[in-house]
């Protein structure tokens, strides 16, 4: 999020797209029922009417897979009709940039690409530079070079009537939310976008994530109060586990994991090529190094590159649907399932459980037992003499039983105390990584191979007990200076000669010196604009609202009366208000860098046109299955998405399966249902598993309310009971009729209630950049059972 829950009843219009808060964020849908009191709008995208589309003043449906459309449609009416903010275009965005002579883009694709490869060249994704290396600029965004001009020949494709016949939004409805959202971009004014799984489960779903911001940064909306881009976290600490290196590419604090290449090979070498010349990611080299001195404490010294070579480096793309193909040949040993039931969350769920039966051993560490720990019994359809894998289930503790911070959606980092002891043998997470770390540090003693050595080598010192010191953890991913042991107070002070360590950068300055742990403030004084400053702690610096200099036009005044953040104080010299300045306290606004908000990128201009792995602008591209062609080029799929061959992946066509599904969560389970299914009174109000089937494809079908059905598509089939509703209607796209269903996919074969698993359906295919699985737009099949 670059803002938070509580400044959501700032805003003037909140559009949600790719999420259902009223049902999956009940919580923090008040503070947007707040702004609606206050006059704000809510606008509900969705391919089912929700409950937060019941709550909204204006609602339009959109085929699942069709968000580029969408919002494409949205930006070609801005560039046309004025409706921008010109001045916070051309002061913060690269918009006036000149792009390279050579770059351009042709039917789906744009320059460079290997068809062979499925990847681009992208060195002309680059800029015009002068002589002096200082990039080519246009501010009055005429060049037809500029980012600008590129962006809105782009985006003239995605006229009203091309979108709505591919979204299937009326038209009507669509340009009532135009006008609507679009009126954000007056400086007095401020919009929202809120989005959530539904956005990113997507082969496209970081450019949907990226093509939101691009909106957003035309309409001066990014750093405002009741602005920015939104993403709504599906578990209470989301956000914190992203933070900590929960993805396979990154270490704690975003910093890239090293990889087995040349450039790689030193530390010396990752940091020449990993640290950009200007932005603040120009100190990586002191946040890396204070990264290896947490890792490795007295090991990390100058002449072994502070322990660098004790990292792992890979060759291979380490996500979730790269290890289960390499499970699948027998390239894995072993799997750690820490709260995670892949035979129930993960794509091609049928298949995924089928991997596991090539292990040697899996550990799973729950509250329960769920399906994944299960998958050799004979309730999962399994003979279990024909299955080797040794099975270990270390029971869990919930997250009352054990103490810690979590970090929500508004990267508010919260503590949390113990409320009662674990229950029976169940121990927290921490402790079971601690006591599984005391084990292997003396299994290792004595050894003196290559293997041994990052395990003699990593520094643990959290105490001699079997619960580590949690006091001591937090001191150590705040940081310290390693000379005198005093805790720093911010990442500023952060060094790369060895002389700090900090186990995250990003929340160094949690846990002071002075002032103890910050995360267990609980001041509910507001500070201003509801950003209780004294309320726990927010990275970074316990800033509430990123890039907040932008709330600021470029003379360091607040765009409009009630939209104050923060704001140059003349007299003092400083930046001063009601949030922690994302900008040098000090530097004025007309001082060198003083007109550059978004301080983490080069040259501190916002990026409309960046690279990534498919393209520098979003472009739309059906789904891995559709059931009609791309009308935007003749690219039908995402030219850069990794496709698997083999059994885990089976393709489905529109002629054996015509009806687009899509999965969603219920208010009364909890992802994979492991936790909620145990729950009497939860399975009591959820019992079943349905499918959410319009009246019209019931009609067709022969099916009526509550039929038992069956719902199959190109990986396999389960059942379910028809719930006819009137929340799905079928679309028209392109002079065809398009059904549209949608399941929970909390169930499986464990628990109190049971049912079909969803994601027995959908197929196992990411998205270009993450690998997030395409849960949320697939192609299948219904018959009454």
């Amino acid at each position: 999020m670059t803002n938070h829950w509580n400044d959501l009843q700032y805003t003037d219009c909140a559009l949600i797209i790719g999420a259902n808060p009223a049902e999956n964020h009940p919580i923090s849908f008040k503070w947007l029922l707040k702004a609606k009191q206050n006059g704000g709008k809510i606008i509900s995208v969705d391919p089912r009417f929700t409950r937060t589309s019941s709550q909204a003043d204006l609602y339009a449906p959109l085929r699942s897979g069709t968000d580029i459309p969408f919002m494409g449609g949205l930006i070609h009416y801005a560039l046309e009709n004025g409706l921008y903010q010109r001045e916070y275009v051309v002061n913060y965005t690269n918009a006036s940039f000149l792009v390279h002579e050579d770059f351009e883009f042709k039917d789906g694709l744009f320059t460079g690409y290997d068809e062979t490869a499925r990847k681009y060249d992208q060195s002309t994704w680059t800029f015009q530079k002068d002589e002096e290396g200082n990039i080519l600029r246009d501010e009055s965004l005429t060049h037809p070079r500029t980012v600008f001009q590129l962006m809105k020949k782009h985006y003239s494709r995605y006229d009203i009537d091309s979108v709505c016949a591919v979204t299937g939004t009326p038209k009507d409805q669509y340009l009532n939310i135009a006008k609507t959202y679009l009126s954000t971009s007056a400086a007095h004014r401020s919009g929202t976008i809120l989005y959530a799984m539904g956005t990113t489960q997507h082969t496209v779903g970081t450019q949907n994530v990226r093509i939101y911001a691009i909106l957003q940064l035309l309409l001066g909306n990014v750093g405002m109060p009741g602005g920015g881009v939104n993403a709504l976290r599906g578990e209470s600490n989301v956000q914190g586990s992203t933070d900590f290196a929960l993805l396979y590419g990154d270490l704690p604090g975003y910093l890239g994991a090293p990889t087995a290449n040349e450039k790689h090979a030193t530390l010396q070498a990752y940091l020449e090529n990993e640290t950009p010349k200007s932005g603040y990611w120009s100190n990586k080299p002191k946040f890396v190094v204070s990264l290896l001195k947490a890792f490795y404490g007295p090991h990390a010294t100058p002449e072994n590159e502070f322990g660098y070579q004790y990292l792992p480096k890979g060759k291979k793309n380490y996500s979730h649907i790269p290890l289960f193909e390499a499970m699948a040949k027998g390239e894995l040993k072993g799997l750690f399932c820490f709260g995670t039931n892949p035979v129930v969350g993960g794509p091609n769920a049928g298949k995924e459980k089928e991997a596991l039966g090539k292990l040697d051993w899996l550990v799973a560490a729950d509250l329960w037992e769920h399906e994944t720990s299960a998958f050799w019994s004979k309730e999962s359809g399994a003979d279990p003499s024909q299955i080797q894998t040794e099975v270990f289930l270390l029971p869990a503790a919930s997250s009352y039983e054990k103490e810690g911070t979590v970090s929500n959606s508004g990267r508010w980092m919260q503590y949390r105390w113990q409320a009662i002891e674990p229950k029976h043998e169940s121990k927290a997470d921490l402790e079971i990584i601690h006591l599984l770390m005391q084990r292997l540090k003396k299994r290792y003693q004595g050894r003196t191979d290559a293997k041994a050595k990052p395990i003699h080598a990593l520094h643990w010192n959290y105490g001699d007990h079997d619960h580590p010191d949690i006091d001591l953890v937090s001191k150590e991913i705040n940081g310290y200076d390693t000379r005198t042991g005093k805790l720093l107070p911010s990442f500023s002070k952060l060094a790369d000669d060895g002389s700090t360590c900090s186990g995250n950068w990003i929340y160094c300055g949690f846990y002071p010196e002075e002032g103890g742990n910050l995360s267990k403030r609980r001041d509910n004084k507001d500070t201003g604009m509801s950003n209780y400053l004294n309320w726990s702690y927010a990275w970074p610096l316990n800033r509430r609202i990123l890039y907040n200099r932008a709330a600021c036009d470029p003379s360091g005044n607040p765009w409009a009366k009630g939209k104050e953040v923060i704001w140059w104080d003349g007299l003092n010299q400083e930046w001063t208000g009601y949030d922690v300045p994302d900008f040098g306290k000090n530097t004025a606004p007309k001082a060198k860098g003083g007109q550059d908000p978004f301080i983490m990128l080069p040259g501190g201009k916002a990026a409309l046109f960046a690279a990534r792995n498919d393209g520098p602008f979003p472009e739309h591209y059906e789904p891995f299955e559709s059931p009609i062609p791309n009308a935007f080029s003749r690219q039908e799929f995402n030219p850069t998405v990794t496709i698997w061959g083999g059994k885990h992946n089976h393709r489905g066509d529109k002629t054996k399966y015509p009806i687009v599904a899509t999965t969603y969560r219920l208010s009364e389970h909890w992802q994979s249902g492991a936790m909620t299914r145990h729950q009497s009174w939860l399975s009591e109000l959820a019992a079943h598993m349905f499918v959410e089937i319009s009246e019209e494809l019931a009609k067709e079908k022969g099916i009526s309310n509550k039929d038992r059905v069956v719902v199959h598509s190109a990986r396999g089939e389960i059942e379910a009971y028809a719930m006819v509703t009137k929340r799905f209607k079928p679309y028209r796209i392109r002079g065809e009729v398009v059904h549209q269903v949608g399941m929970p996919w909390h169930f499986g074969y464990k628990g109190l209630v049971k049912g079909g698993t969803a994601n027995s359906l959908t197929p196992h295919i990411g998205d270009a950049n993450t690998m997030i699985p395409e849960f949320k737009a697939f192609l299948c099949d219904i018959r009454r059972a």
